[in-house]
């Protein structure tokens, strides 16, 4: 070992945790845990807050669980304190989280010989981080591993900096003094779109359901009207999605796909999707300001819905799935509010127990995959694995009935007015049955990986037979 080396290994490096170790910032993770665990705690944050931030941190801390192997590692700077601590060094982690997750970090990762954090009083961040361990080791007595702002008096009271995933402060620091940098891995579009689940706006087309069954495609103000009301539901789901996946991290985390969401896997921080979050619902309200207000009132019952969806109905055993067929006909719902057009009773039936099946049919894969006992619930859900055959049956049930509904509807007389041979869109039936129970078998048989309603946008049989049905639809208005 040479001597520079040597005169590295002779100094501990203290290490920051939030955003330097892991790609995350506890207090965040954390307060969002307590929100969902008991929404209530709302009222009581703001009077331990008032008490400071480490009171605030202390407080959370002790009423929720915590997993420190879900954390997202940054692995490259991980492999870095491996090969030191094999070194011989001594590592110390300090860091402003609350104590208990400090010493479970320390506890799951074994190289710190020693553990300094947040108390019931001191915030140990900034000013109190660098005292303490300027009071312990020495000035300049040890090198400093950070990330943000409030490390820059730290580094400065450090022999050597670390500078790891750095904020626009830091980086400044780092360009200005030469120090040791690791960078975090840049965000490309497609980070972005995941983010957005930009894929999951193909559920929103529905909002166009109304128009292209009343026959009003080709009136531009209708149109226009059900466009707009598309992009406001985008941006109201993408403000959801954002809010679900932040209040969902640790089950994502324990999800062999989710996991590698933005938020879940520590790309995009919390204050950063929540700022995201209310831009796009901003956006959404501005949208309902030019149109009806019958349709800003649908929009906002589609918000609150689906923020109770997240906070806690997906735990409510079969209200979830009642609730996600709900949203989707919510949707159409939408369409109408937003062109003032008709809404008929057949198509608000056949949407429920359509998309109910659907609903189903990801609760049923959903149990294929859990590794639960047959008498637990699965992470997150109402649902226990015992429970499969039941909800199998009703998915299937729920397709049938929403063909049965279709038939009903072409044999009425409510059908007259838009089919000159109603008779010519009678395969319509056929057709719904063959996407819903097609479905069925490919979850049975362990192959439908996919959102059902994504699946039906993206399949090519699905698309035929949704083209197929189209065609009868023209047929039968003009022969």
């Amino acid at each position: 070992m040479n001597v520079r080396v040597q005169n590295a290994m002779d100094l501990p490096l203290a290490v920051d945790l939030d955003g330097t170790l892991i790609q995350a910032d506890l207090l965040w993770e954390s307060l969002f845990q307590l929100l969902k665990k008991n929404p209530l705690f709302v009222f009581l944050v703001p009077i331990w807050a008032l008490s400071g931030k480490a009171r605030l941190k202390a407080e959370i801390a002790r009423r929720i669980d915590f997993d420190a192997s879900l954390l997202p590692y940054r692995q490259d700077f991980l492999a870095f304190l491996t090969t030191q601590k094999a070194l011989g060094r001594d590592l110390i982690l300090v860091t402003a989280a609350a104590a208990p997750f400090a010493r479970a970090v320390a506890d799951h990762l074994g190289i710190f010989s020693a553990v300094y954090s947040s108390d019931n009083t001191v915030n140990l961040a900034a000013h109190n981080k660098a005292k303490l361990l300027t009071d312990t080791f020495g000035e300049k007595g040890f090198d400093y591993a950070g990330n943000d702002r409030a490390d820059i008096e730290v580094f400065d009271a450090a022999r050597n900096a670390i500078v790891v995933a750095p904020d626009v402060a830091a980086h400044r620091y780092q360009q200005r003094t030469g120090a040791q940098r690791f960078d975090a891995p840049k965000s490309s579009l497609k980070t972005y779109a995941k983010m957005l689940r930009c894929h999951q706006w193909l559920k929103n087309a529905l909002v166009f359901a109304p128009a292209v069954l009343s026959h009003e495609v080709t009136n531009a103000a209708v149109m226009f009207e059900s466009l707009l009301a598309f992009f406001a539901f985008c941006a109201a789901a993408s403000a959801i999605y954002i809010l679900n996946d932040i209040i969902d991290l640790p089950l994502d985390r324990q999800h062999a796909t989710k996991r590698n969401r933005p938020f879940a896997n520590g790309t995009f921080s919390i204050p950063f999707g929540l700022t995201v979050s209310g831009g796009l619902m901003v956006l959404a309200a501005a949208i309902c300001f030019t149109l009806p207000p019958l349709f800003a009132l649908v929009i906002a019952l589609y918000a609150v819905t689906t923020t109770a969806y997240s906070f806690a109905i997906k735990r409510m055993l079969l209200v979830d799935v009642l609730c996600l067929a709900g949203l989707y006909t919510l949707r159409i719902i939408g369409g109408k509010a937003a062109a003032n057009l008709p809404l008929s009773f057949w198509l608000i039936a056949f949407s429920m127990f359509f998309f109910l099946s659907l609903a189903l049919v990801k609760r049923y894969v959903e149990l294929q995959t859990s590794k639960v006992s047959e008498r637990d619930r699965i992470a997150g859900r109402g649902y226990r694995p015992e429970d499969i055959f039941i909800v199998g049956q009703a998915g299937i049930a729920s397709a049938f009935t929403a063909a049965l509904v279709l038939a009903l509807y072409i044999q009425s007389q409510d059908v007259i007015g838009f089919y000159t041979s109603p008779w010519l869109i009678w395969p319509l039936v056929p057709i719904v049955l063959y996407i819903t129970i097609r479905i069925w078998i490919l979850a049975y048989r362990r192959e439908m990986h996919d959102d059902p309603v994504v699946f039906i946008a993206t399949d090519w049989r699905s698309q035929l037979f949704v083209a197929i049905g189209v065609g009868f639809m023209l047929i039968g208005s003009v022969f």
